[in-house]
């Protein structure tokens, strides 16, 4: 593919781009603030496959660290010594806050505590399926347990988070009752859950405005992505109520993943209008290093971070974005904003005016006739599914006969 090396993005306007929010989208007024807990290090490990080495985590947090992410989720300290030693290096290491996992058992909270994080993240299932066939209790013994894990992580003086697994497909009076008795034992956050991605945004801001009807605690938000639904639910829990969302770079983790850190960042940042204090124009280095460690393969057309975000191939989309970018992109994010580059790509659905670009930038200078010649060229080679590289368009310029600039200086003198 041709990265188009023509500058055809106008100086930065300010964030807050009012203009692109006419007519329908007029309102950008639905939420003040959202905080961003990272999970990648944590339920982004949890992808089938992806194991990340000490270094990997310790390489990933730094860069989340300077960015600017308000939480980190280093890890589960009592799965193994390696993943305690790398959680407890994060947390003395990082300015930010680390949190580390722990189930509702003693040897988890307290490995936890050890770690030195200063947030621990307990969470119990309370779904009737989860409470029967996965942990083989009662909804008691589960109240129990998480009361007094709470009450535990808070003698201990770290700020405690508390997590209703599978939150979403919870019996709603039975998850009121959870939320209410962990409020009273002095938790300092509710994370709501969607464990296994069944919600919908519509539903899940009417269940979080009810989360925060109940509690006094700050509540935080985890989306999955099984109906591709993460990222919405996540900001419609924003909308509802909830301070913070739990997201995973490139939405890696368990099953279809996570809600995306990137999507998310971008969607308060421009469509919100919302300063999160993150610095997004490390958004793509960040991408980059997690699907290098993940070896989870980012997909072409992912939002913000794919190789296909800021494309173009089609002639009109080409021809508009080169006279002016905000013609088919978003307007109210460009690729500078999250250190990415915008590129024309030669193929079948290329135009004159990003053909005659490409030309003028590799030192050629041709009629109309040429171009035209040579697009031709271009939109046949494309047809066959092959891609159109530098050198290709340069050959079929020097077939066509188009003169290089410097050829034409000569000729003048």
């Amino acid at each position: 593919m041709i990265q188009c090396l023509h500058q055809t993005t106008p100086a930065l306007r300010p964030l807050r781009a009012v203009e692109f929010f006419q007519g329908t989208l007029d309102s950008t007024d639905e939420i003040e603030t959202a905080r961003v807990f990272d999970t990648t290090l944590r339920d982004g490990e949890q992808s089938p496959g992806t194991s990340f080495s000490y270094d990997d985590k310790r390489q990933i947090a730094s860069i989340l660290d300077e960015m600017g992410t308000h939480v980190i989720e280093a890890g589960f300290p009592v799965n193994s010594d390696a993943e305690f030693e790398a959680v407890r290096d994060i947390a003395s290491s990082t300015s930010t806050t680390t949190c580390g996992l722990a189930r509702v058992v003693d040897k988890d909270i307290e490995a936890a505590l050890d770690s030195g994080v200063e947030m621990v993240h307990t969470f119990v299932s309370t779904s009737d399926v989860q409470i029967e066939d996965s942990m083989h209790a009662t909804r008691s013994e589960v109240v129990q347990r998480a009361v007094e894990s709470v009450e535990r992580i808070k003698e201990a003086g770290v700020t405690c988070m508390f997590s209703p697994m599978d939150a979403t497909r919870t019996d709603e009076q039975f998850l009121v009752e959870v939320i209410e008795a962990v409020s009273e034992a002095g938790t300092d956050w509710i994370n709501i859950p969607d464990t296994c991605g069944v919600a919908t945004p519509g539903r899940f801001r009417k269940l979080i405005a009810k989360v925060c009807d109940h509690t006094d605690a700050s509540v935080d938000v985890h989306t999955h992505d099984d109906f591709g639904l993460a990222t919405a639910n996540a900001l419609a829990g924003i909308e509802a109520g909830a301070s913070q969302a739990q997201v995973s770079v490139n939405s890696i983790g368990e099953r279809a993943g996570n809600a995306a850190y990137e999507e998310f960042v971008m969607s308060v940042e421009s469509l919100y209008q919302v300063d999160t204090g993150i610095d997004t124009t490390r958004i793509m280095e960040l991408s980059e290093i997690v699907e290098e460690k993940s070896a989870m393969e980012t997909p072409g057309n992912k939002p913000v971070v794919g190789a296909n975000a800021f494309s173009h191939e089609s002639g009109i989309h080409a021809a508009g974005v080169i006279e002016n970018s905000d013609t088919f992109e978003p307007g109210v994010m460009t690729p500078e904003m999250v250190g990415a580059k915008r590129r024309l790509v030669m193929g079948k659905h290329t135009g004159t005016h990003s053909v005659r670009e490409r030309l003028h930038e590799l030192g050629f200078d041709p009629s109309e006739e040429q171009v035209r010649a040579v697009t031709r060229r271009v939109k046949d080679y494309g047809a066959e599914k092959r891609r159109v590289t530098v050198d290709d368009l340069e050959r079929f310029a020097e077939e066509a006969d188009v003169p290089r600039e410097q050829e034409h200086e000569e000729v003048r003198v």
